[in-house]
């Protein structure tokens, strides 16, 4: 049986903004629909992005609603276009990918990447010969056939970090982590030089956070939080067994801050670059 499939993330949002700008124009659900000749149930969908809004409705809306900020229209008119535009993930499955799928679609349009991980590499750092360990280990249930899906999707996301206007991405990265064999020395070691060759880029900076400070700021685990362009708000991505889980808005703050605590107790860009060479003698 395959897990049903919600409404994206994208859709939500634009729903969401659609239904704020309504409400604020004091207009009913019916008035909207008869204004693009649709009923109120066709409406209602569309601010719970259950279906997605084609970009003349959207815009046809915001007229009606008297929107005249030029930011907000091209911001809007943008975020529609997202939803039916085709990107690099739309060859994958979106049935065995989920949430995944939003996931690539916040990396391409971040303004900055903050992820803090206390078990694995993030996925944006990870060689293939590491994804392939981590994603093989925890695919519980899963057929080859997904595996492999979910590797190359993991790959294929990394090319973000090459693109014209790429995301800056700031990792903080538990001590742990480079001692944790995944995969055996071989992988490791791989992955470590790999780790220490994108340490350089311009747009990438990583963080050790040591075993010597203990306790800190975030027990609970991983997370990574999307700093977007307007008109979209900052997103906060935790991933569990259960599946993805999105906060946006008041509900991502809590986690800007936690990021802020850790950063006060993290080694400085290159002492951090020195315990990744030195991590890399470990495994042989």
């Amino acid at each position: 049986m395959a897990a049903r499939r919600g409404p994206t993330l994208r859709a939500q949002w634009l729903g969401k903004h659609l239904k704020e700008y309504r409400d604020a124009a004091g207009l009913t659900l019916r008035q909207a629909g008869d204004y693009l000749q649709r009923d109120a149930a066709t409406i209602s969908r569309l601010e719970s992005g259950i279906i997605p809004a084609r970009v003349s409705d959207v815009m046809a809306l915001l007229n009606l609603y008297e929107i005249d900020d030029e930011q907000i229209r091209d911001g809007l008119e943008q975020l529609s276009r997202d939803i039916w535009r085709k990107g690099w993930w739309d060859g994958f499955s979106a049935d065995s990918l989920g949430g995944m799928l939003d996931h690539a679609w916040l990396e391409t349009r971040a303004k900055v990447i903050y992820s803090y991980d206390a078990m694995v590499i993030p996925g944006l750092l990870q060689t293939r010969d590491y994804a392939s360990a981590v994603i093989t280990a925890g695919a519980v249930g899963a057929n080859a056939r997904q595996v492999e899906q979910w590797i190359e999707f993991r790959v294929s996301r990394q090319s973000v970090l090459g693109a014209e206007t790429p995301p800056k991405l700031m990792v903080v990265l538990d001590e742990a982590v480079l001692h944790r064999a995944v995969g055996g020395p071989e992988v490791m070691r791989g992955q470590l030089k790999h780790l220490s060759e994108v340490a350089s880029r311009p747009n990438v900076t990583i963080h050790i956070l040591p075993f010597s400070v203990g306790a800190h700021a975030s027990p609970e685990g991983a997370f990574t939080v999307f700093r977007m362009p307007e008109p979209y708000s900052d997103v906060t991505y935790v991933e569990t067994r259960g599946g993805a889980v999105y906060t946006e808005a008041d509900g991502a703050e809590n986690f800007v801050q936690t990021y802020d605590v850790l950063l006060n107790t993290v080694l400085t860009p290159d002492d951090s670059a020195t315990v990744i060479r030195n991590a890399v003698d470990r495994f042989k």
